[in-house]
């Protein structure tokens, strides 16, 4: 089964009645340091919803849907996903930034 990658990240997983995984690889550089670094991101998606978010390996306890914002926070870095624009943002409580862009992955 094919996966879609599309700029309505939402939209595409709202033709899907099952649960099923989506992968997204982001490139993120932090700041104050200009390092970069790959993030995976998985979403398992039922009925066009995410129920679980997983970033790198580790599965975030929580997360929020603002519209096509997903927030979530994994350990000391609070982290907003833009599923419409495939896009990352994240801070460290303030001390260094990240911002870096997105694509979907076929597993």
């Amino acid at each position: 089964m094919t996966r879609m990658a599309c700029g309505l990240y939402l939209a595409c997983l709202s033709a899907h009645n099952w649960a099923d995984t989506y992968h997204l690889l982001c490139e993120v550089a932090y700041m104050p340091t200009r390092s970069t670094w790959a993030r995976e991101v998985a979403l398992d998606v039922l009925d066009a919803t995410p129920t679980r978010v997983v970033i790198d390996g580790v599965q975030a306890y929580s997360f929020a849907i603002n519209g096509a914002q997903l927030l979530t926070a994994i350990d000391n870095e609070r982290i907003a996903l833009d599923l419409d624009a495939l896009t990352w943002q994240s801070d460290f409580r303030d001390m260094a930034f990240g911002q870096g862009r997105c694509s979907a992955q076929t597993p």
